[in-house]
C-alpha cells in the first residue's frame, strides 16, 4: 500500500487504445447479466421450457462463470492472458451464435453455459492485462475507475438494450448483439493487446480445479435457493458442503508452489483488504437491485420496457462515481474516500425507508445513491487489491477478487433477499387468511407479489383490490427491512475500511505527461 517509485513506466497513447478494446468484452459479459429479463416471456412460447428449466436458462450463466473464474485467471498466467482473452472472445461468440439459434431449452441452457465458460475468461483476463499495461499507480487507479464504470453501465445497458431488441426483432436477437463486438475484439486484439504471463507458473494442479469447482458452486447455488425460496435444509448442506470443501482448496494452495491461487497474494494486506471490501460492497449492490426492479414492475405496474428505461436513470449518476473517486483517492487517498463511499451508499438505504407503494422519484433517487458509492468503492478497492499483485500473478488475482465479487453479489441476494421475503411473507400471509383463500392461492399469494398479483385477478370485486393492495404494502415494508440490513453490511464496511486502510497514503496524480518513447511499441 505505498507509492509505486517514480521511475515506473506510463502508458501512451497505444495503452490508451487498447484499453479501449479491453471495454468491449467487458461490456458484454456485464450486459448478459440482465440482458435475458425480457426475452424469456417470448422464449417461453418459442421453446416452452418447464420452470425448473427456465430457471436453469437464467442461472446456468453465473454458475459458470463463478466457479471457472479462478481456474480462468490461473490458466491466462500460465498460457498468456491475451491468448486466453481471444479463445474466451471466439467461444463467447459461437455460444452467442448458438444460443441465438437454439431449437430447444436444452440447448439454449447448454449455450449459455458455454457462454458462462467464455465469460470466466473474458474477466480476470481484461483486470490482468489492465494491471499489466498501467504500471504508473495514478494511470492504473483511472483506467480501473473508467473499467467500473463501464461494468455498472453494461448492466444497466443489458436489460434496455434487450427490450430494445425485442420490440423489433426475435428473441435471439439479444445474443446476437454480441457477435459484431467479439469479432472487433478477434481482429483488434491481436494488433494491440500485449501478451504477457507469468515466467515460472509451475505445472497446471487439475486437483486444484476441481476442488475450486466444488466449493465455489455449491455455494453460490445454495444462497441464490435462500434468496428465491427461504431457508431449506438442501441450500443449508450445499453451502455447508462447499465451505468444507473451500478449506481442503486452501489447504491444498498453501502447501504447493504450483497453487491455482498464489498464497503470496494473501500474505499482502492491501489485497485481502481490497477483496473483502469488494465482496460487501456487492452485497449491498445485489441486495439493492433484487428490489428495486421488483418495485418498479410489481408495486408501480410499469411495463417492462418502461420499467427499463427508468432504471437508466440512476445509471446516469453512477457513471460518473468511479471517476470522481479516483479523482479525490488520488489527492486525499483510498482510506477517506471509500470510507465516504461505504457512508453514501448506506445513506442510499436510508431514503428507501420512508418509501410507499407509490414513490418512484424517491426509489430512483435511493438507487442512484446506493449505486454511486458502491461503484466509488468497488473502483478503489479493485485498484488497491491489483497494485498489491504482482504482476506476473496477475491473472489468478483478478480471478480470485471477481470470484469474492460473485460471492458477494449471491450473499446479498440471500440475506437481504430472505429479510426482504420473510418480511412480505408474514404480512401477505396475515392479510390473505382473512379473505378465505384456499390452500392453493394463498401459497401462492405468499410466495411472490406476482403470484399475489394473480391470485387478485382472480378473486371477485374489491377482494382482489384489497389483495394486491396488502401484497403492495406488504413488498415495501420488506423493502424496508432489507434496506436496514443494507446500511448495517454498508456502515460496518466503512468501520472494516477505516481499520484495514489505516496508514495508505495519496499519490501523486497523473499530470498527463507523455510516455517515454518505446522503440518496440514503435516497431508493432
Amino acid at each position: 500500500m505505498t507509492p509505486s517509485a517514480p521511475s515506473a513506466p506510463r502508458a501512451g497513447r497505444r495503452e490508451w487504445t487498447a484499453f479501449a478494446v479491453l471495454l468491449l468484452p467487458l461490456l458484454l459479459v456485464s450486459m448478459d447479466v440482465s440482458v435475458l429479463y425480457f426475452a424469456i416471456p417470448a422464449i417461453g412460447r418459442e421453446l416452452a421450457p418447464t420452470s425448473t428449466e427456465q430457471l436453469w436458462i437464467f442461472d446456468v450463466y453465473a454458475f459458470a462463470l463463478a466457479g471457472l473464474l479462478m481456474t480462468m485467471g490461473a490458466l491466462g498466467d500460465r498460457i498468456g492472458r491475451r491468448r486466453l482473452l481471444l479463445l474466451g472472445a471466439l467461444a463467447f461468440g459461437a455460444a452467442s451464435v448458438a444460443a441465438a439459434y437454439a431449437q430447444s431449452a436444452g440447448m439454449l441452457i447448454a449455450a449459455r453455459a458455454l457462454l458462462g465458460i467464455g465469460g470466466a475468461t473474458l474477466m480476470p483476463s481484461t483486470v490482468a492485462l489492465v494491471r499489466t499495461m498501467f504500471r504508473d499507480d495514478a494511470q492504473r487507479t483511472k483506467a480501473i475507475g473508467i473499467w467500473s464504470a463501464a461494468m455498472a453501465g453494461g448492466i444497466a445497458l443489458g436489460s434496455v438494450m434487450g427490450g430494445v431488441l425485442l420490440e423489433h426483432f426475435w428473441w435471439g436477437s439479444v445474443f446476437l448483439v454480441n457477435v459484431p463486438a467479439m469479432l472487433l475484439l478477434l481482429v483488434l486484439g491481436p494488433l494491440l493487446l500485449p501478451e504477457s504471463r507469468d515466467p515460472a507458473p509451475g505445472r497446471f494442479d487439475l486437483p486444484s480445479v476441481l476442488l475450486s469447482m466444488a466449493a465455489v458452486l455449491p455455494v453460490v447455488y445454495g444462497l441464490k435457493e435462500f434468496a428465491a425460496s427461504g431457508y431449506g435444509p438442501v441450500p443449508a448442506l450445499c453451502v455447508a458442503g462447499g465451505a468444507a470443501v473451500g478449506v481442503v482448496f486452501v489447504r491444498r494452495q498453501r502447501g504447493r508452489r504450483d497453487a491455482l491461487v498464489s498464497p503470496e497474494l494473501f500474505r499482502r494486506r492491501g489485497y485481502r483488504a481490497g477483496v473483502a471490501l469488494n465482496c460487501l460492497a456487492m452485497c449491498a449492490m445485489m441486495g439493492s437491485a433484487y428490489f428495486t426492479t421488483q418495485y418498479l414492475q410489481s408495486v408501480l405496474g410499469l411495463g417492462s420496457m418502461e420499467a427499463a428505461l427508468w432504471s437508466v436513470a440512476p445509471s446516469l449518476a453512477v457513471g460518473v462515481a468511479a471517476p470522481a473517486a479516483t479523482a479525490a483517492a488520488t489527492r486525499f487517498g483510498r482510506r477517506p474516500v471509500v470510507t465516504a463511499g461505504f457512508l453514501v451508499a448506506a445513506a442510499g438505504f436510508a431514503l428507501l425507508l420512508p418509501a410507499d407503494t407509490d414513490s418512484l422519484p424517491v426509489v430512483l433517487a435511493a438507487a442512484a445513491v446506493i449505486g454511486m458509492g458502491v461503484v466509488a468503492v468497488a473502483a478503489l478497492v479493485a485498484d488497491l487489491a491489483m497494485s498489491e499483485a504482482p504482476v506476473d500473478k496477475a491473472g489468478s488475482a483478478a480471478s480470485v477478487m471477481e470470484t469474492g465479487q460473485e460471492f458477494g453479489g449471491a450473499l446479498g441476494m440471500a440475506l437481504l433477499g430472505s429479510l426482504g421475503t420473510a418480511v412480505y411473507r408474514r404480512e401477505v400471509e396475515g392479510a390473505a387468511g382473512t379473505a378465505g383463500l384456499p390452500a392453493e392461492a394463498l401459497d401462492a399469494a405468499r410466495e411472490t407479489l406476482g403470484g399475489a398479483a394473480a391470485v387478485a385477478r382472480e378473486l371477485p370485486g374489491a377482494a382482489g383490490e384489497t389483495l394486491l393492495a396488502a401484497a403492495r404494502e406488504a413488498f415495501v415494508h420488506g423493502m424496508q427491512a432489507a434496506a436496514a440490513g443494507g446500511m448495517a453490511v454498508l456502515l460496518t464496511g466503512a468501520v472494516l475500511a477505516l481499520w484495514w486502510l489505516r496508514g495508505e497514503r495519496p499519490r501523486p496524480a497523473d499530470d498527463g505527461r507523455p510516455a517515454p518513447a518505446d522503440p518496440k511499441a514503435a516497431a508493432v
